[in-house]
């Protein structure tokens, strides 16, 4: 009885899409984060009789066979890299992109991280960071008599100090591209690992080789569409229902067959 099991694939198969559709929907207030979609493709094939293989002495070709499904496998759960809303904040360091590219950051290890979360935060002695205090790239500090911060779309970042009437530079806050942003790896803390899937890290600047700009006083929300998650997760609640009805028909069969006298 091939039903039970396949019909047990199927049931996997919507439970994974379930999570996956309550990991979005549990981020939809996360700066910057994309939305997750679970792909799935159908198990090998018994092949009970090959199409195409002749059929008797006479040299006829069964012309579609017989191949029995055994269910189905989940192929991915890949990133959907949609922009999300850009909303205004009012805050000096708060920077979403407009367009595409991530900032870089420095991990305790030494490693390079990769984040769209333009939420910044000053340390004590006024360096760049992110929430979790990962340093970004290329290192900027913030002097402490520093009267405000600008930043413009090309990422460079000016203060004010109260006796100088120009901003004085201090730096340029630079943008890294992927050839396959679904080929990042997820870290969690809205940071993402460069990954063989996703190609070397390109740096560069905003708004230049089709890298975005940045935006100073806002930040990007989740792309996350709770109408469509919603949507899905009653579609996948309803495959998974008719799935289990599947197995309890199957047993029900297998049941009728043990009572035959």
């Amino acid at each position: 009885m091939r039903a039970l099991s396949i019909a047990a694939t199927g049931m996997n198969a919507q439970q994974m899409r379930v999570e996956v559709i309550s990991q979005n929907l549990s981020n939809m207030s996360t700066t910057a984060y994309n939305a997750r979609r679970a792909e799935f493709a159908d198990l090998h094939y018994q092949q009970m009789s090959r199409p195409g293989s002749i059929s008797s002495t006479t040299g006829s070709v069964v012309p579609t066979g017989i191949q029995m499904g055994l269910g189905v496998r989940a192929a991915s759960v890949s990133m959907d890299p949609q922009q999300g809303t850009i909303q205004a904040t009012g805050g000096d360091l708060d920077v979403a992109i407009s367009g595409k590219g991530y900032i870089e950051v420095t991990l305790p290890s030494g490693g390079a991280a990769y984040t769209r979360d333009g939420a910044l935060k000053k340390t004590g002695e006024g360096q760049l960071v992110t929430n979790d205090g990962y340093p970004i790239v290329p290192d900027i500090t913030i002097p402490e008599d520093a009267r405000s911060v600008s930043i413009n779309a090309d990422g460079e970042v000016y203060v004010y100090f109260l006796d100088q009437v120009e901003p004085e530079l201090l730096g340029q806050l630079t943008l890294t591209g992927f050839t396959n942003e679904k080929g990042l790896e997820a870290l969690g803390s809205n940071l993402y690992a460069e990954t063989e899937a996703s190609g070397a890290a390109i740096n560069g600047l905003a708004g230049q080789d089709g890298l975005g700009v940045f935006r100073q006083g806002y930040l990007e929300d989740s792309s996350v569409d709770a109408v469509r998650e919603i949507t899905d997760l009653i579609e996948a609640q309803r495959s998974y229902e008719m799935n289990a009805k599947v197995i309890t028909a199957a047993d029900q069969m297998l049941g009728a067959t043990t009572q035959i006298r």
